[in-house]
């Protein structure tokens, strides 16, 4: 039996036995967190652009 034999059955051995119950990463952690939701990332970045937009207004720059 060759090395990567061994390898592979001991890995299908674990994946019976010892990890048959653990739940995956994927499973623990949300994928999307509480609060980042597209609509909130769209309103930050309106307010960056608006804040931008002030900004520049109020150093006489921008077109009124």
């Amino acid at each position: 039996m060759s090395f990567l034999d061994r390898l592979v059955e001991r890995d299908r051995r674990l994946a019976a036995t010892k990890y048959a119950n653990a739940r995956s990463a994927s499973d623990q952690s949300p994928r999307v967190k509480p609060g980042r939701t597209v609509a909130d990332a769209a309103a930050k970045g309106q307010a960056w652009e608006d804040k931008g937009r002030k900004r520049e207004m109020d150093r006489g720059r921008g077109c009124r």
